[in-house]
């Protein structure tokens, strides 16, 4: 049941984002659940809303449309927008009127409303509260009388069609509800099915019993038998289920995958809606349900072939803020939004909707044609061949391909000059040094005792997963970085790149948890996070990096959209991309809205210890109620070729029972099923580096950090030198001035793609990369990235030089002066 609703301010909400974070503040925890969840790992859910998402439009300008007509007719019936309430069960957990409420809306709205077979309010109530069509949504039952009996009710009542469920041979497993033990609140019965000894109290237990699993097509033909009234099937996601529908004679069909509460991995509807839609082509009346939250939402499915949408959880939440008036606050927002999307793109009707105004155009749905690929006789790809579609699809997403196109540029021009690499200046190295530094670990641990056989098979053997160096990591972090931890509270990794996968993959449990990232971002944290389907939401960073308003802002809004923000990964000192420095302040800032809103911290910090001068304190160094896990890595500090970093994780973790483990604990599990160890040639190689130097890697590092000091400053000077003030100003260039690290962004007036970079690598000869590939949704078309850690400085001065002759080309080219 809901809380009864408390003030939230002079506004009504302005988006059904908002809806749903109001509707969060006032619902018990399991009826939210009921409401909200889906089945198994909620991956169909997610995707109903991801693609619509994905959808982008165009706009079409001076096409004297004027304002545009919503209506439509479905069915013989005219509806003031193509936009109808979708069946859901139980109105009454939401808001004590429950349907009636819906109803009163629907019918101010001018808008249909489908009603569940499991409605907390009776049909004749229902009836009574709105001149719009009501449609029943049957779900038919082992005993056929108890299905007739609600059909022959509802048309009574005034009801205008059906739609049959037909995804339901057994209901999906809701891990929500099985978690919850869900039952439904006294007083909360469907209120139209015969209630004398009957248990409705378990959702899932009486659709379990009371469902029909053996349904064919025939069973359309039977309603036809006890009711006149037009029949709808709603759950059709192929079309050869919808050439079957409409040899059946439907009067219409509904897109769905029941919200995502059905079968988990089943396509969203968006995606199969076309393939649908070139089937039915008009032969019925075809609508779409799932993953609608705005009115261009609406627009996208009646550009890909639906005459109507149904709206599903968002009206729940709508009920929930304030009743009826809530309602209908979220069917007015999408239906103004519709509107509006339809004014921007020139569509002055829903005839007009086409899928030319998709931008790109939608690809293919479903697979590949035959002739596309080789096939054996029985139609599978022939050999050992695998089709793209059928793998994960992260190795689609562009994200793993940024670091392979510009291995490519560099490997095609290798007389360029490359400010891509990230990498140390290769000239601190010495070879010798490795075995150095491997015999001093190897004399540290005799010193300490060990016998000759344990030091050979901690060498030549696996060891123990969490690291073999967690007590030098711990001295070299009190000394160097101000971090008190405790070796068990480190596991050592196979670089930073593990640290990061092990930690999303512990903390991250389900669909509604969100990575939030500052933004531009390093790739590595979000291709982990695409790699493991963990969605990522932005926290943009000002000139300064971010502060604790921006990633307050991203956390409410995730929050808005029925989300939560698991934890924040960032750079605070002189981050990748950018170059920029978190101040101290800020930190303080962000530390403070962790702790607001519960939520982890994730710090990684490659850059502090080879950049000169005073270093802000670490965000771990400030922690105070572990709410920072600290990322770290060897590779620019001692050397990458070890492939060493590791992860402070402090945090405790209590279970069921009451016993707790840290953190540190739970990632080394997750370890050993990944790499197993970190391998101890390169945890000795490390640990010989710290004790050269009593754990001070600043002292290691002074000459580095005083190198990667001046290359920045040269960089600097290099492009001061060849544009003056007054000429970038006019050329429409900028660029940041970082105090350490490897980094720094420059700010151009050309679209800074891969065909740029193109063009940079084979007419100028220098080499950049793109911002774009840091920012996790748009962003950065017109940024590029500096690194200078891999030049030395006549190398620096020739590279700037080139890119200056590229950079003033290109911003003539687009129309600035000189």
């Amino acid at each position: 049941m809901t809380r009864e609703p408390t003030p939230s301010g002079p506004r009504a909400p302005l988006s059904l984002a908002e809806y749903a974070a109001r509707a969060r503040a006032t619902t018990e925890g399991p009826v939210w659940d009921f409401v909200e969840g889906g089945a198994g790992d909620e991956r169909t859910l997610a995707a109903n809303v991801r693609a619509f998402d994905e959808v982008r439009l165009r706009t079409r300008v001076l096409t004297g449309a004027g304002e545009p007509d919503l209506a439509a007719t479905v069915l013989g019936r005219r509806w003031a927008a193509p936009l109808g309430v979708a069946p859901m069960a139980y109105h009454t957990l939401m808001h004590p009127e429950g349907e009636v409420a819906t109803a009163r809306a629907a019918d101010g709205a001018g808008l249909p409303f489908v009603v569940s077979t499991f409605a907390s309010r009776t049909f004749e109530d229902v009836a009574a509260a709105t001149s719009a069509p009501l449609w029943l949504q049957v779900y038919c039952f082992r005993d056929r009388a108890v299905t007739r009996a609600l059909v022959e009710r509802a048309e009574r009542a005034g009801f205008e069609a059906l739609v049959l469920t037909v995804d339901t041979p057994r209901l999906g497993r809701r891990l929500r509800d099985v978690r919850n033990d869900f039952r439904l609140p006294d007083g909360v019965v469907p209120a139209n099915l015969p209630q004398e000894d009957a248990d409705y109290s378990s959702p899932s237990e009486h659709g379990r019993t009371g469902l029909d699993p053996a349904l064919d097509w025939s069973v359309v033909d039977w309603l036809r038998s006890v009711s006149s009234l037009p029949v709808l099937v709603k759950g059709i996601l192929t079309a050869d289920d919808a050439r079957r529908a409409l040899a059946a004679g439907v009067d219409g069909i509904v897109v769905s995958n029941h919200g995502g509460r059905q079968l988990d991995g089943a396509p969203a509807t968006l995606d199969v809606l076309a393939d649908v839609a070139a089937e039915v082509a008009g032969g019925c009346a075809l609508l779409l349900d799932g993953g609608v939250r705005r009115g261009r939402d609406v627009l996208a499915a009646l550009a890909l072939g639906a005459d109507a949408v149904l709206l599903g959880r968002p009206v729940l939440h709508g009920l929930a803020v304030s009743g009826a008036r809530g309602v209908s606050g979220v069917l007015d927002t999408v239906v103004e939004e519709l509107a509006e999307a339809m004014a921007l793109t020139g569509t002055p009707d829903l005839a007009s909707a086409a899928d030319a105004l998709l931008s790109p155009r939608p690809p293919a749905r479903g697979p590949a044609p035959a002739a596309a690929r080789p096939t054996t006789a029985a139609g599978a790809v022939s050999g050992a061949g695998l089709r793209k579609e059928e793998l994960h699809a992260s190795v689609s997403d562009p994200v793993l391909d940024t670091m392979n196109f510009l291995n490519e540029i560099t490997g095609r021009f290798p007389d360029a000059v490359s400010f891509a690499p990230g990498r140390p200046y290769e000239d601190f190295f010495e070879t010798e040094e490795i075995f150095d530094h491997v015999r001093r670990y190897l004399d540290h641990l005799s010193a300490r005792g060990a016998s000759a056989d344990t030091i050979r098979t901690l060498m030549y053997q696996y060891g123990p997963t969490a690291g073999i160096i967690r007590d030098l990591i711990a001295d070299s972090l009190r000394a160097d970085e101000g971090i008190e931890a405790e070796p068990e509270s480190i596991v050592v990794t196979v670089g930073a790149q593990e640290a990061m996968l092990l930690t999303l993959r512990a903390l991250f449990a389900g669909p509604s948890d969100v990575l939030l990232v500052a933004s531009p971002c390093y790739v590595g944290i979000t291709g982990a996070a695409r790699l493991l389907d963990i969605p990522v939401g932005p926290v943009d960073e000002g000139a300064d990096g971010v502060d604790g308003a921006a990633l307050e802002a991203a956390v409410l809004a995730e929050k808005a959209r029925g989300r939560r923000p698991r934890a924040f990964y960032l750079v605070p000192d002189h981050s990748n991309p950018t170059g920029s420095t978190v101040s101290l302040r800020a930190r303080e800032e962000l530390l403070d809205v962790a702790a607001r809103h519960d939520l982890l911290v994730l710090e990684d910090s490659p850059y502090r210890l080879v950049s000169p001068g005073t270093q802000q304190p670490t965000l771990k160094s400030l922690d105070r109620d572990r709410r920072v896990v600290h990322i770290g890595s060897y590779s620019k500090s001692v050397f990458p070729g070890a492939r060493i970093g590791f992860v402070v994780a402090d945090q405790r973790v209590t279970d069921a029972s009451g016993a707790t483990t840290l953190l540190a604990d739970e990632l080394a599990k997750i370890k050993s099923m990944v790499t197993v160890n970190t391998p101890p040639l390169g945890q000795a190689a490390v640990a010989g580096a710290l004790l050269a130097y009593e754990g001070r890697l600043t002292d290691l590092n002074s000459v580095p950090a005083k190198h990667y000091g001046e290359a920045l400053r040269v960089t600097l000077e290099q492009l001061e030198r060849h544009f003056p003030e007054e000429e970038r100003r006019a050329l429409g260039l900028s660029w940041n001035s970082p105090s350490g690290g490897f980094f720094l962004t420059v700010r151009v007036p050309f679209a800074a793609d891969n065909e740029a970079l193109l063009r940079s690598a084979r007419e100028y000869g220098v080499v950049w990369t793109p911002m774009a590939y840091f920012y996790p949704q748009e962003g950065g078309e017109r940024e590029l990235r500096l690194s200078v850690s891999y030049l030395d400085l006549p190398e620096i001065e020739r590279g700037i030089g080139r890119l200056a002759a590229f950079l003033r080309a290109e911003a003539l080219r687009s129309g600035g002066r000189p």
